[in-house]
């Protein structure tokens, strides 16, 4: 039979169980509630976006080997104008065995061929069908499957930014920027809030045009993401869910996107990119479609199979890898 200090330390015991056992409820639930009232100001400080109102068809098959292929477009139709107009085109794979991020760069005035239509620069193919055409024609052109689409009003990524990061983004303007991006920008280094970085994202009116965007393009997403991964960011997350919500069109189901977006945010990884065309694998010309980029097919395949993981050379794709390959060759 215990005895009376036995029976005193097994009470104090179990009074310190219920009280922790109290003490992670009550935890529990505050956690909970920040976060319903986090999304809640979130929805309430989203305007709904007509971009997102199409009932868009896609026909891809789902990931069989844990490696996501999403295809990540940007809209923005303007006033007066009857179609969106698809100014990002990028696919990012996550893949959930070695939690890699990566990011590939479409630039637009790809010159490719269209299922069902003539050859066009690639942004075309949404003009004409939406992401489902689009995916038709980077697995024609590419021999890439996109398993998922995330179409983005511009709008959204304005508040994203100013959700997760309400004191700006820093980054270094290289030049001053004003044309066709609604603000003006100054050069030298200064934290941008949503517009001004969606804006420095956007601009492509300089002696390198598309290529200085692109490039632009994916640092941005890079520190987009940075920003995430802080405990601040993190904890904003629920709302920028909210918040997002009404710019976002996606046929991923929701708890494969939230799961996704939660691996991508939490892994402190660098984004690994690539732009496609590579370095020395296209022609800038012009045609009827007006300045395009005639791709050399073969060389880029390669290169976005081999960065993606899915050509005999995986994961080994870099801008130099030419290079490399010439200069082995005169040494052998």
């Amino acid at each position: 039979m215990p005895s009376r200090i036995d029976r005193k330390k097994q009470k104090k015991k179990g009074n310190f169980l219920k009280r922790t056992l109290l003490l992670l409820v009550i935890l529990f639930i505050a956690v909970a509630g920040y976060a319903a009232i986090q999304y809640y100001m979130g929805i309430q400080q989203a305007e709904p976006s007509k971009e997102m109102e199409a009932d868009y068809e896609f026909n891809a098959e789902e990931p069989v080997e844990g490696k996501y292929n999403v295809l990540l477009l940007g809209v923005d139709a303007r006033e007066g104008e009857n179609s969106s107009r698809t100014d990002t085109i990028m696919i990012a794979q996550y893949d959930t065995d070695t939690n890699q991020a990566k990011l590939v760069s479409i630039m637009r005035d790809s010159y490719v061929e269209i299922p069902g239509y003539k050859d066009n620069k690639i942004n075309a193919a949404f003009f004409h069908g939406g992401p489902e055409l689009l995916r038709q024609t980077i697995k024609e052109n590419f021999d890439i499957d996109i398993h998922y689409y995330a179409l983005v009003d511009f709008k959204g990524f304005e508040q994203i930014v100013d959700t997760v990061a309400p004191d700006g983004i820093e980054m270094n303007v290289e030049k001053r920027m004003s044309t066709n991006i609604g603000v003006t920008l100054e050069p030298g280094v200064q934290k941008l809030n949503g517009k001004e970085l969606l804006g420095y994202a956007r601009f492509r009116h300089d002696a390198r045009g598309d290529f200085a965007r692109v490039e632009r393009q994916q640092e941005v997403v890079s520190k987009v993401k940075d920003e995430f991964t802080s405990l601040y960011g993190i904890s904003k997350l629920p709302k920028v869910i909210g918040t997002i919500q009404p710019y976002i069109d996606t046929n991923m189901k929701t708890l494969t996107a939230v799961g996704l977006a939660k691996d991508i945010i939490t892994n402190k990884g660098d984004i690994e990119t690539l732009k496609i065309p590579v370095e020395g694998g296209f022609t800038e010309t012009s045609n009827s479609a007006g300045s395009i980029l005639q791709l050399d097919f073969e060389k880029n395949t390669q290169a976005l199979q081999d960065f993606l993981g899915l050509g005999p050379g995986s994961n080994t794709y870099t801008e130099n890898s030419e290079t490399d390959k010439e200069e082995e060759s005169e040494e052998s």
